[in-house]
């Protein structure tokens, strides 16, 4: 038994040893090690233990530590049920979109990826950090998609579905097979706002229980660098869950998602920029398009315009989101780059990325402008951030923290606990999860104030969790439920619920926690 044990670890080892040779990392790990290998502090008669305590010493320990998380968070964040009940309504989703995208290039007499004229390369590189004044006539372009329309897909998904249960009402999303939480059950996922423990977000001036600081706030920034300076991924994770003053969070935040730059980053972020001046992608106009409803029209973001097309444009070339996602993500089609003489690089993924941007999709990125000026430091966090978690906000999947799990999840955490809401909805005809999915399919995105939005954003990553976005609607209608009782149309329940700008998050997240 002890050696079939010792066998497993050989193996595992051995697998993460080969997995590791091909990240972009490994080169640089390597010749840290060898140059520490040959160096005097290392002794060849305890060559094993003088490695490993220089290892130590000099931070590498902790390099390969997190290497080796993030390549655990990679594998967890794959599809476990890719041949899943929903695979044909998925597929059928994608067709669509890429139906539409091929009909917007008919109609406009343009092809989904075609090599830029010189001239236009030129204007394009000369007002790279001011894109906001580079023309584009987007009169003709309209979104693929909005939330509203994925959201029907999601409503229909009983016809992919043969399966009910007679002891269940006919909630819309309760015929789908899923197991989701219960309250009781994630008062055990988030214990330390189920227990009413001091956190940042609830009060600015909330003294500290510890001797020798003035607040709560200078204690946990204490902490905080002290967590920082040790840089191992899973501490930086926990500390998280009690969130992060803003001060540290940009490299606590690039520390857990292992999106600190390296030379090798630099100069892949810098082939991007060359492949988007290169190549002229139709959505290239989608993502201006979608900046310019969106972010350009909100007072919190509209500052950030310019740094926003960099990122999105990037994004679009990034081959390595598609091979992340590989499992996550359907099939994109394959093009012809019009204008390339025919050859291997001539033909293309569209997009590259294999990401088909939809109204609102540039907000998922929105937020990092307020914790990174560089533009390569703040696209490979947020790159970091989509490929653990938004992906799975506008693809349809089984996931237990998928779009399809959390609107259930949702539902019947509003109809457990806010059982007078529920029936109030029922006898106004309205479907309940059509007043927050724009809020899940976002991530509150544009909807909270920034500072509330990154303090949701902290407990997303400090419990590696979505299943927070629906708690906190629920949270959010309960707050605001006896406006709600008062009005009986769609439009006047999004009314009453369409300014978010006085909530507090982690006041309203641990009250929809504590037992009362």
């Amino acid at each position: 038994m002890e050696g079939r044990h010792e066998d497993d670890k050989k193996h595992t080892a051995s697998k993460l040893a080969e997995e590791i040779k091909a990240l972009a990392v490994y080169k640089s790990l390597y010749s840290d090690v060898q140059k520490l290998a040959s160096s005097s502090i290392v002794r060849k008669d305890d060559f094993r233990q003088t490695l490993h305590q220089a290892m130590k010493d000099q931070g590498l320990e902790t390099k390969f530590r997190n290497t080796i998380y993030h390549l655990v968070k990679t594998h967890s964040n794959k599809n476990k049920d890719p041949i899943s009940l929903l695979t044909k309504a998925s597929g059928q989703w994608e067709k669509r979109i890429h139906k539409s995208l091929n009909s917007m290039c008919t109609d406009l007499e343009t092809a989904l990826a075609k090599t830029r004229p010189q001239s236009e390369q030129e204007e394009l590189l000369e007002k790279w950090n001011e894109l906001s004044t580079y023309t584009l006539d987007l009169s003709k372009y309209r979104p693929v998609y909005a939330p509203k329309d994925f959201l029907e897909v999601l409503i229909t998904l009983s016809g992919y579905v043969p399966y009910t249960r007679e002891d269940e009402p006919k909630w819309e999303f309760a015929h789908l097979p899923l197991q989701v939480k219960t309250l009781d059950q994630l008062r055990k996922v988030f214990p330390e706002w189920a227990n009413g423990e001091p956190l940042l977000g609830v009060n600015p001036n909330m003294p500290s229980s510890v001797p020798g600081f003035a607040s709560l706030e200078a204690e946990r920034i204490s902490l905080g660098e002290r967590v920082a300076i040790l840089g191992y991924a899973p501490v930086v994770q926990e500390y998280l869950k009690k969130g992060s003053p803003q001060c540290l969070r940009a490299k606590l935040w690039s520390q857990v998602l292992g999106s600190d730059i390296q030379a090798s980053h630099l100069e892949y972020f810098a082939q991007l920029k060359k492949d988007v001046l290169e190549i002229d992608l139709m959505i290239d106009k989608l993502i201006f398009k979608d900046v310019q409803l969106t972010a350009s029209n909100d007072d919190q973001y509209f500052v950030f315009e310019d740094l926003l097309y960099q990122v999105m444009l990037c994004f679009s070339r990034d081959s390595e989101v598609m091979k992340k996602l590989k499992d996550s993500i359907g099939n994109p089609p394959t093009v012809t780059i019009k204008g390339k003489q025919t050859s291997a690089d001539s033909v293309t993924v569209f997009p590259p990325s294999g990401i088909i941007p939809f109204h609102g999709f540039s907000m998922y990125a929105t937020p990092f402008c307020y914790l990174y000026d560089d533009p390569a430091q703040l696209y490979y966090t947020f790159r970091s951030f989509y490929i653990r978690y938004w992906h799975r906000l506008h693809y349809i999947s089984t996931h237990s923290q998928g779009i399809v799990s959390l609107c259930l999840l949702y539902e019947r955490l509003l109809e457990a606990n806010e059982p007078l809401l529920w029936i109030h909805f029922r006898n106004i005809n309205i479907n309940p999860i059509r007043v927050v999915f724009k809020w899940l399919m976002r991530a509150f995105s544009g909807h909270l104030p920034p500072d509330q939005l990154l303090l949701l954003w902290d407990a997303i990553l400090g419990y590696d969790c979505l299943e927070i976005l629906p708690l906190l609607a629920l949270a959010i209608l309960s707050f605001r439920k006896e406006n709600i009782f008062q009005v009986n149309t769609i439009q006047n329940v999004d009314a009453v619920l369409a300014d978010l700008s006085t909530i507090s998050v982690i006041p309203l997240l641990q009250l929809a926690l504590m037992k009362s």
